[in-house]
């Protein structure tokens, strides 16, 4: 009895982190470059029922055993490409394929996110929503003008695919820069600091990619499907309420026993 009861509880905790990451998901269904979070189970510890040994003497398919729950054991990203929507805004910009932006923090620390909606901030830089700046690898010509106090303004630039950017001065359309995008080897490189931002874990390796295609005038959506959530929600529910009715019988069968040793 015991071990039903610590079993249903270790699945109702695994349950209810399940359900908070869906309800996250459905939170920032809307939210621009918003990757879904998933949770991943594990299961505890399994011995024999035969007993000859402890733990599991043997690896007999046959042989009985019982197992004491699964847990939670970390959340993990869904990296899946978002869809990309049309906005027509010179300073919003998708990126198509793997890879990330990469922003200057106001503490002067550097992190990465897929949120391409970006402004032209008073000193006419391109900043995030936070304000945070977008980095940019300057050419020279791009320094010169820049100094002299030619700057971005809503609609003075393009960016192509690519990422270079062009400064339109005059009659001119200057190579002004590029907008580098990064990737993150492995899945636990980059943590997440809120805001859709993420900063890289202590040795991580982040390298520039151009595996992919910048956007401009293109926002990519979150890649929250609402269906596959409601869905996954039912059925974290019905395991949580299955695992409750466990317990619950698990309990009374200890308040009979305790009736019965009492007489």
């Amino acid at each position: 009895m015991l071990r039903i009861l610590w079993s249903s509880k270790s699945a109702m905790n695994a349950q209810q982190e399940k359900l908070d990451s869906i309800s996250n998901n459905i939170a920032n269904q809307s939210t621009t470059g918003y990757k879904r979070e998933e949770v991943s189970f594990q299961d505890l510890v399994y011995e024999t029922l035969n007993r000859k040994g402890y733990p599991n003497s043997g690896n007999n398919p046959k042989e009985p055993i019982n197992g004491t729950g699964v847990k939670a054991t970390q959340w993990y990203r869904d990296n899946t490409q978002g869809s990309l929507q049309q906005t027509d805004s010179k300073t919003d910009f998708a990126i198509d394929g793997e890879g990330y932006f990469r922003v200057t923090l106001p503490n002067g620390s550097k992190a990465y996110e897929r949120a391409g909606s970006f402004n032209i901030d008073n000193n006419g830089d391109i900043v995030d929503k936070s304000g945070n700046r977008l980095d940019i690898e300057f050419t020279e010509q791009g320094s010169n003008l820049f100094n002299s106090g030619t700057v971005f303004t809503q609609d003075n630039f393009a960016v192509k695919e690519n990422g270079e950017i062009y400064l339109n001065t005059g009659n001119e359309s200057v190579y002004y820069g590029k907008i580098n995008t990064y990737s993150a080897v492995g899945d636990e490189a980059l943590s997440s600091i809120g805001n859709n931002l993420y900063v890289a874990n202590p040795g991580a390796q982040i390298t520039v990619t151009q595996n992919n295609s910048i956007l401009q005038g293109k926002i990519e959506g979150s890649n929250v499907d609402i269906g596959k959530e409601m869905t996954d929600m039912i059925i974290a529910q019905r395991a949580f309420e299955l695992s409750s009715k466990a317990m619950k019988t698990g309990d009374d069968m200890w308040g009979l026993v305790n009736s019965m040793k009492g007489r």
